[in-house]
């Protein structure tokens, strides 16, 4: 089935893709394997991948993007950010289609589609 749009919503530990037209939706969760934790970081850092770590994660993301026309990024923290700049070094193809990233909580996974079908709406409203 070919969808038009699709949301990423992105944490430190998994990725919630939703690919989707106007009466089918298809769902995919990628989690991170393994977790390198620093000791002698403090509680937050220590939750936070480096860059080494990232790469497998976003590339598992990016590679499971199926064919699209448009793709919203979202996530509640700076990982959707460091995803894109990971696509616009690698993926170039895939970074050209975001039309938009935005601060998202942890929605389940139907208040999700229902975010991006509505963003998706003003914006195709707007072209």
């Amino acid at each position: 089935m070919s969808f038009n749009h699709i949301v990423v919503w992105l944490d430190h530990a998994e990725a919630h893709i939703i690919a989707f037209s106007p009466d089918a939706a298809a769902h995919e969760t990628i989690k991170i394997h393994s977790r390198h934790v620093n000791p002698y970081a403090s509680e937050m850092h220590s939750r936070i991948p480096d860059a080494v770590e990232q790469a497998p994660y976003f590339d598992a993301i990016a590679n499971a993007l199926p064919q699209t026309l448009q793709i919203l990024i979202v996530g509640p923290g700076l990982e959707k950010m460091a995803f894109i700049k990971h696509l616009l070094r690698h993926k170039h193809q895939l970074a050209e289609k975001i039309v938009g990233v935005e601060t998202v909580g942890h929605p389940g996974d139907p208040q999700l589609l229902a975010f991006a079908r509505k963003y998706f709406l003003k914006a195709d409203f707007l072209l």
